[in-house]
C-alpha cells in the first residue's frame, strides 16, 4: 500500500513538474533557476543550489493552486463553467464579471481556506455599506457570493454552507440604499403621450414607426428589435426572441437570441387593429427578414434609444427611456380595467404583482389629478 500510495505521489508530482510553463535551467553561478507564474508581475523567479529544492517550490505553488485556490481562480473556473454548459448567456457573464471586478478587488486575491466565516459576513456588509447598494444591488452581489462559495464546497474545499452564513446574517431594510423616483420620470404623463404621438407620426420614419409600435404594444426594447416579418399576423404578434449586448475585445456586440428574456416573454401580443399600419408601413420600408431594418441592417436597440432621447429634448419633456414606454403602456392597461389575465400576458410576465409593484404608476398630469380629486364627494 505504502509503495502505491508513493508511486501516486510520484506521478502527481511529475504531473505538476510537467504542468509548469517554465524550465528549469542551471546558471554559470551553479545555481538552478526556473519561473512560477505570478498573478500581479507574469511570472516569479525561483533560485536553489540544488534542482530539486527547485522542482520542490514548483510543485509547492501548482499543489497549493489545486488545494488553495484564491477567490479570483474560483470565480473564473466558476463562470467558465457555467457558460460551458450555456447556463448563462454573454450579457449575464458580463455583467457578473463587471459586478465581480467593482466588488472583489481586494478579497479575491485571498485563499479560499484561509476565509472564515466570520470573514465573509464581515466583506459582505462592508462591501453593502462601501458601495451604499440598493437590495437589487446586494441580491446581484449576492449571486456571486453563493456562486463562489458553493463551488467551493462542491470541489470539498471548504466544509461550511454559504447558505446558512448569509441567511443568519442581520440585514436591516434601512441597511439598503432608497432609489425614488417621482411618477412623471417613470413612465409618460397624459399631457406628454399626445405631443409624442404627433411626432412620431408626423416625423414616421422606420424607428419613429418601431417607437410608436411600443407606445401601442409595451414590447421590450429588445424584443422590438429582434422582430421578423414573419411574426406578424394582422394584428397579432408572436413574441419569441430579443436582442443581447455584451463585450468582446472592447467592443460591443449586438446579436439576436433565439428566446426572450423570460419563459412568460413567449407570447402573442394583441395591437389595435388601426395600428396595423405602422407594421404594413415598416415591412414596406425595411423588406429585409426583420421587421425594422435599414438597407439590410437590423436597427439596434441603442438606436431606438438614441432617436428616443433626441425626441425628448426637442419636444421639451423629461429624458425617459423606452422602458418607460412599456411602464405607460402597463399603467394604461391597468388603469382602464384590463383584465389581469391579459395585461400579464401583454407584458410577458408570470403575475400581476410584478406588474403593479413595478410598472403601474400613476401617469395623470396635475392638473388632471386635482379635477379627480375635486369630483370626490364632500367628507367635511
Amino acid at each position: 500500500m505504502e509503495s502505491i500510495i508513493d508511486k501516486a505521489e510520484l506521478k502527481r508530482r511529475d504531473e505538476f513538474l510537467n504542468q509548469n510553463p517554465f524550465k528549469i535551467w542551471l546558471g554559470n553561478d551553479g545555481k538552478y533557476r526556473s519561473y512560477i507564474p505570478d498573478k500581479v508581475n507574469g511570472r516569479k523567479m525561483i533560485c536553489r543550489k540544488d534542482k530539486k529544492d527547485v522542482e520542490d517550490a514548483i510543485v509547492d505553488y501548482w499543489r497549493q493552486e489545486e488545494e488553495n485556490p484564491t477567490i479570483d481562480d474560483l470565480f473564473y473556473e466558476w463562470m467558465s463553467r457555467k457558460c460551458d454548459r450555456e447556463e448563462i448567456c454573454k450579457t449575464t457573464k458580463e455583467r457578473y464579471e463587471r459586478q465581480y471586478h467593482k466588488c472583489f478587488e481586494s478579497f479575491g486575491k485571498n485563499r479560499i481556506k484561509d476565509i472564515s466565516e466570520y470573514d465573509i459576513e464581515d466583506f459582505m456588509l462592508s462591501t453593502l455599506h462601501t458601495y451604499n447598494m440598493t437590495a437589487k444591488d446586494y441580491s446581484n452581489f449576492r449571486i456571486l457570493i453563493f456562486g463562489i462559495f458553493k463551488f467551493a464546497k462542491k470541489k470539498k474545499l471548504i466544509s461550511y454552507s454559504i447558505t446558512e452564513i448569509v441567511s443568519d446574517m442581520d440585514i436591516s431594510r434601512k441597511s439598503f440604499r432608497k432609489v425614488i423616483h417621482a411618477d412623471e420620470e417613470c413612465v409618460f404623463t397624459e399631457d406628454e403621450i399626445p405631443v409624442i404621438i404627433h411626432y412620431l407620426k408626423s416625423n414616421a420614419d422606420i424607428i419613429n414607426i418601431g417607437l410608436l409600435l411600443m407606445f401601442n404594444s409595451g414590447l421590450r426594447i429588445g424584443e422590438l428589435s429582434a422582430l421578423k416579418c414573419d411574426d406578424v399576423t394582422g394584428n397579432v404578434i408572436h413574441v419569441q426572441r430579443t436582442e443581447i449586448r455584451y463585450k468582446e475585445n472592447e467592443k460591443c456586440i449586438y446579436e439576436v437570441r433565439d428566446f426572450p428574456k423570460t419563459e412568460a416573454g413567449i407570447r402573442n401580443v394583441i395591437i389595435p387593429e388601426r395600428c396595423v399600419e405602422y407594421i404594413e408601413r415598416a415591412m414596406q420600408i425595411s423588406s429585409g427578414e426583420y421587421l425594422f431594418e435599414i438597407n439590410g441592417e437590423r436597427i439596434k436597440t441603442h438606436q431606438f434609444r438614441t432617436r428616443l432621447r433626441t425626441i425628448c429634448k426637442r419636444i421639451n419633456i423629461i429624458n425617459k427611456s423606452p422602458h418607460k414606454i412599456r411602464k405607460t403602456y402597463a399603467s394604461i392597461l391597468i388603469g382602464n380595467g384590463i383584465e389581469e389575465s391579459i395585461v400579464i400576458s401583454q407584458m410577458g410576465h408570470t403575475d400581476i404583482k410584478t406588474t403593479k409593484d413595478y410598472y403601474y404608476k400613476n401617469k395623470n398630469s396635475v392638473s388632471k389629478t386635482t379635477k379627480l380629486i375635486n369630483s370626490l364627494p364632500e367628507l367635511a
